[in-house]
């Protein structure tokens, strides 16, 4: 994949990977050996035909491609850009036992791509008949409950607590991965289904579940994510110039912080940064870090690079930009100066011992090995849970210990009868294409679920 020079991106917050052109495109598909019984398929989370939409491309038919992939998955341009494909329908690849699996992901996008800059007619509007169903979240698991409940015959309307759509997709991930311009094309697309949006209205506060139900809707999606930051608890977390990731990349992303002062959401980056956290989160912390004015910036994970959570393509991005990896090291403290900003972390050498429950090697620290590192911005990005205002507001909805919200695996259906939920907030933080999976699953019951109501009221 063509992508921006390590010297040049790292300044600008324009999209890193180029896609692909038409005749790198026409190559990588000629490599599909469109197999009867393909097993990628088996690997995608939403199904989507994969040896039918590349065969399509191999003719040149891209609108078409892209029509095909939207059968099944209606975010084609996302998932092209930001799924994990090396561990789900690429990992499945017949090519990939001997070789390099074919580049599935990057030709979803390319297809989708396509469509989109093609300026192709977007779908007709659904015709209703079913029912209708309150969807809380606009995030992936969100958007495609809406979009399957909405071309099965169902009103679907979706209330959003922030002044954009998108979840995740806008405030998690940065637009050098992932430019809202293409997220909000997606969502255009999902509208044009039929599909109703409520920006700024935040269920828990504005209306809770019970009162959604009582309004007349027939079924109620919970898909509001996992927005609660995870904290270090050690001293001096509370220093000027500690963030969570989730307000640093919020303030970055969906407020668009780095254009200053044309848009008056400021944050400030010192010139020494240390992001502690190994996964994509943190690595998207680093990166915007430094093109917001980070001389030095480090990741700081306790694990070893072999344990690194993170997509390898993101962490290989972050160092050819000049991130620097300190493995097995965990922070302590922070220290501050008179006027409460943080100025130097104290550290400690981490050892790896047995494999934990998760199958990663447990750390622990290393007697004496204590060191100090200055650093003038923190950035936590540890993890998060779900915002429990909902499982608050909800009476009957069962919860674990951790926030999230219990359901039935198949289904998806809660402890309520006409609830349902999925994706981070009831798995936790995963994979934008774990929560698609879990949204068509949901609507999959939410649908039989009203068909039943409809079938036993007559």
């Amino acid at each position: 994949m063509p992508k921006q020079a390590p010297e040049e991106r790292k300044s600008n917050f324009d999209e890193v990977a180029l896609g692909y052109s038409e005749e790198q495109a026409l190559a990588e598909a000629s490599r599909c050996l469109g197999c009867k019984n393909p097993r990628c398929v088996k690997g995608c989370p939403v199904g989507v035909d994969i040896p039918g939409f590349i065969g399509l491309v191999k003719e040149r038919r891209y609108v078409e491609a892209a029509r095909r992939i939207k059968e099944t998955n209606s975010l084609p341009a996302v998932c092209g850009r930001v799924c994990p494909q090396e561990s789900q329908c690429q990992m499945s690849c017949v090519l990939g036992v001997k070789g390099q699996p074919v580049a599935i992901g990057r030709l979803e996008r390319y297809a989708a791509d396509y469509e989109r800059s093609s300026g192709a007619q977007g779908p007709a509007r659904t015709t209703r008949g079913g029912g209708r169903v309150a969807v809380v979240g606009s995030g992936p698991s969100g958007l495609t409950v809406a979009a399957e409940l909405q071309k099965k015959g169902h009103q679907a309307d979706v209330y959003e607590s922030l002044h954009a759509a998108g979840g995740v997709l806008m405030y998690g991930i940065p637009e050098f991965r992932l430019p809202k311009d293409i997220v909000q094309a997606e969502i255009e697309y999902v509208k044009g289904l039929g599909v109703n949006l409520h920006l700024d209205s935040t269920v828990g506060r504005l209306l809770t579940v019970g009162e959604l139900l009582r309004a007349g809707y027939d079924a109620v999606f919970i898909g509001s994510g996992a927005g609660l930051p995870h904290f270090l608890r050690v001293p001096g977390e509370n220093l000027k110039g500690v963030y969570s990731a989730n307000e640093f990349l919020i303030r970055t992303n969906l407020m668009k912080a780095y254009r200053f002062p044309e848009y008056r959401t400021p944050i400030t980056v010192g010139r020494s940064v240390a992001v502690i956290g190994g996964g994509n989160v943190a690595m998207d912390s680093a990166r915007c870090a430094l093109r917001l004015g980070g001389e030095k910036v480090y990741i700081v994970y306790r694990r070893g690079k072999g344990e690194l959570p993170a997509r390898l393509e993101e962490a290989e991005n972050a160092e050819e930009e000049g991130v620097e990896f300190m493995y097995q090291t965990n922070p302590v403290r922070f220290i501050g100066d008179d006027r409460g900003y943080v100025t130097r972390m104290e550290c400690v050498r981490m050892e790896l011992g047995e494999p934990d429950a998760s199958g990663r090697r447990s750390p622990s620290p290393i007697k004496g090995s204590e060191f100090l590192l200055d650093v003038d911005t923190v950035i936590v990005a540890i993890g998060q849970s779900p915002n429990p205002i909902i499982q608050q507001t909800t009476d009957g909805l069962e919860a674990t210990r951790w926030g999230t919200i219990v359901v039935d695996e198949e289904t998806m259906a809660t402890s309520i009868s006409g609830v349902y939920a999925g994706g981070d907030v009831v798995s936790g933080a995963a994979t934008v294409i774990s929560a698609m999976g879990a949204g068509k699953a949901a609507a999959a019951s939410i649908h039989n679920y009203i068909e039943k109501r409809g079938q036993s009221a007559t």
